[in-house]
């Protein structure tokens, strides 16, 4: 079954007439919620039943991904030159990765999505008309999946994990010089924008303070119904050299 790609504006130049075979699940949340291993359970799932899976994420272009992490490191650019890299990096892995392996039929997971983008950018103060205007190069998913936790139940899990992250504390613009006050008041922003966002583009909420296990259950649930129509088994053995 083929279905022609609706993008959420303008889209890629040049790629708007396309048929994708496959289908694509985004898993939407805030720092810590666990998306990775949602994602990583996700994928072992899909392709044990015989489908075809495909993950992707941010920062993680050929394009632009080592520039966005120089740009981090030097704190050297502003708001909206990094959401133009931000842009840039979604682009290309849009156009190298995701397009691509919908089009061979792939279940496609991707670990946030330009909701994220433009939630992050918005906390920031770049204009939110601007930023929609921006990913409008953007496919619309077949399900966006939002898995939502409270800034009590996020920290915890942070703090036993990696630890506080300058960035997704919110450091580099709310002027606090305590990580714990900054992460509490950024990631406090985020989830409003999340939220909000959410109502505008109708994600499916899954409640991420359960065990991980229940929390995968339900994800599971939610794709099956969207998956009934693609075939195990029918997608491609071998990946293309853009997701090799």
């Amino acid at each position: 079954m083929t279905n022609n790609a609706r993008f959420y504006g303008h889209g890629l130049p040049g790629v708007q007439e396309l048929d994708l075979r496959g289908k694509l699940i985004v898993l939407e949340g805030p720092d810590g919620v666990g998306r990775s291993t949602q994602i990583a359970l996700l994928r072992e799932w899909l392709e044990a039943s015989g489908y075809a899976a495909y993950a992707s994420g941010f920062k993680r272009s050929e394009l632009a991904s080592r520039g966005i992490e120089s740009a981090k490191q030097g704190h050297t650019l502003g708001n909206l030159t990094m959401a133009l890299f931000y842009a840039t990096d979604f682009a290309d892995r849009l156009e190298r990765d995701i397009i691509p392996a919908l089009q061979a039929g792939f279940v496609v997971l991707t670990d946030r999505y330009v909701y994220s983008l433009i939630a992050r950018a918005m906390v920031r103060g770049v204009n939110k008309a601007w930023l929609q205007s921006l990913m409008g190069i953007a496919l619309v998913p077949d399900a966006v999946l939002y898995l939502r936790a409270g800034v009590d139940c996020l920290l915890p899990r942070v703090l036993a994990s990696r630890g506080f992250d300058f960035w997704e504390s919110g450091m580099d613009y709310l002027g606090y010089s305590d990580y714990y006050d900054s992460y509490l008041e950024h990631q406090t922003r985020m989830l409003a924008a999340l939220d909000a966002l959410g109502e505008e583009y109708g994600f499916q909420t899954i409640d991420a303070s359960q065990p991980i296990e229940r929390v995968f259950a339900e994800l599971r649930g939610a794709i099956q119904g969207l998956i009934q129509d693609l075939k195990p088994g029918s997608g491609p053995s071998a990946l293309t050299p853009a997701m090799r």
